[in-house]
């Protein structure tokens, strides 16, 4: 069995509106994914924020908030952004979690 895209009457090919439709549809996708990884980075930041410099939890804490920072800089360099200055600086990024990122 053989599928095809949906055809439009927009004068376009079926394929060239498939593709369109597909290019919607990723970039969709792809600003989703940077939400929720946004999301997941204001979570594990104000959870380290939260808890006490000497208590047992914050190397876990700061762990989390690393690999989140880490998947949220690898979504943004997904979607052409590869400059995270202003995004340190907006989420107030610690400099103990930049340097887990290898970030002097």
């Amino acid at each position: 069995m053989a599928l095809r895209p949906p055809s439009f009457s927009s004068g376009r090919t079926s394929s060239q509106s498939g593709s369109n439709v597909l290019d919607y549809e990723i970039a969709g996708e792809m600003a989703s994914a940077l939400g929720r990884a946004g999301r997941r980075v204001e979570e594990t930041l104000a959870l380290l924020r939260a808890e006490a410099l000497e208590s047992e939890a914050r190397p876990r804490l700061l762990r989390d908030a690393a690999e989140a920072v880490h998947a949220y800089f690898i979504q943004r360099e997904l979607c052409g952004m590869r400059r995270h200055e202003a995004v340190i600086r907006e989420y107030d990024i610690p400099k103990a979690v930049l340097v887990r990122l290898g970030a002097k």
